[in-house]
């Protein structure tokens, strides 16, 4: 097999990228971590904001996408990178995106039609459902054990015996079945809860689920669920699908956690029903303007456990499986389609991969 060019166009470790270097013979990586934006903190795939490169060192950056048919990341994380991209290198075969999100960038990024057949874009989708799964359940132990007056109590020296909750027997609807949805599943099984799911179909293969419903049933579920976690994509369907109308439907003392997009949920009715009691509480990671604005009442609820997007699951484990495992699919992937073209694959992260 002939030599494939894999670009790494987002700031990745040292160590990982050599990974990616030795992981097959025909893989030639271009690597140039002084051309990168420098990271924020370990894992870091987007970079500091702001960063601008020298006019020699732009130069230098121009090239190397340019000479490339893999790349690893979406230049600059962004929309407009993928894009210019696309268009000023014709031979760009494959792009694994270092998010779950990614198909936000892609619409965003407005490729033509024989653009989008020349070019497979795939996403980080299912990379972190673990880590994430175990973040759900942080914020549902978080509220059912009633850790906010437990600190309270602390801070004003109270000895004050009250009742909690348990998470066994109550009612986990998880909106969204994907890799992330399902591993929340399972996780919540262990837990003794049961979990009845929401997707486009209304179907799942997961075992961990034990009702699954269409999209058009949510107002008939939300006052079932003592918990309620989302970990949808941003689509136009799902766009304010938790609003004012929803979260009015939802079991009083509720707890709402949000592992998908901000603007899935309508934040002015999000604080109305935290501030009323509506809602138990609610552990945050997605906003609908990120960084969260200061001036955010969510801030200051004391029913709101509020957490930075990136801060959540940076695994060094699961990076450098990651990185390896996924950058040999594209290679692959590129070799093949050189060899012999056809309709793109879409190219999963273990390795396998599936027809359109």
């Amino acid at each position: 097999m002939r030599t494939v060019t894999v670009a790494i166009v987002t700031p990745l470790e040292p160590e990982l990228a050599e990974q990616i270097r030795e992981s097959d013979d025909y893989v030639e990586v271009l690597y140039e971590p002084d051309l990168l934006p420098p990271v924020r903190y370990p894992g870091d795939h987007r970079g500091v904001p702001g960063f601008t490169r020298g006019a020699g060192a732009e130069r230098r950056w121009r090239l190397l996408p340019d000479a490339s048919e893999v790349f690893f990341g979406l230049p600059g994380d962004s929309a407009a990178g993928l894009a210019a991209a696309v268009r000023s290198n014709p031979g760009l075969r494959w792009a694994q995106a270092t998010a779950a999100g990614a198909g936000e960038q892609l619409r965003a990024a407005a490729l033509t039609p024989q653009e989008l057949e020349r070019v497979t874009v795939t996403t980080a989708s299912g990379v972190h459902a673990g880590a994430l799964a175990e973040f759900c359940m942080l914020g549902l132990l978080y509220f059912a054990r009633g850790v906010p007056r437990l600190q309270a109590d602390q801070r004003a020296h109270r000895w004050d015996q009250q009742p909690v909750a348990e998470l066994s027997g109550a009612t986990l609807l998880v909106l969204g079945l994907g890799a992330i949805g399902t591993e929340v599943a399972r996780v919540a099984k262990a837990f003794g809860m049961r979990t009845i799911g929401v997707n486009r179909e209304g179907r799942s293969e997961s075992p961990d689920v034990d009702a699954v419903y269409r999209s058009d049933r949510l107002f008939d579920l939300l006052p079932q669920a003592d918990a309620v976690v989302v970990t949808l994509p941003l689509t136009d369907e799902t766009r304010g699908m938790l609003g004012a109308q929803a979260l009015h439907r939802t079991k009083s003392g509720a707890v709402l956690v949000n592992m998908g997009r901000g603007a899935i949920i309508d934040e002015e009715a999000l604080v109305q029903a935290l501030r009323e009691g509506k809602l138990g509480g609610a552990l945050l990671d997605m906003f609908a303007t990120e960084p969260l604005p200061p001036e955010s009442p969510l801030w200051d609820l004391a029913n709101v456990l509020i957490t930075p997007t990136p801060r959540r699951c940076q695994c060094a484990r699961t990076s450098a499986w990651w990185s390896s495992s996924s950058t040999t699919s594209g290679a692959t992937f590129a070799g093949e389609a050189a060899a012999q073209p056809r309709r793109p694959t879409t190219l999963l992260l273990n390795g396998s991969s599936r027809r359109p």
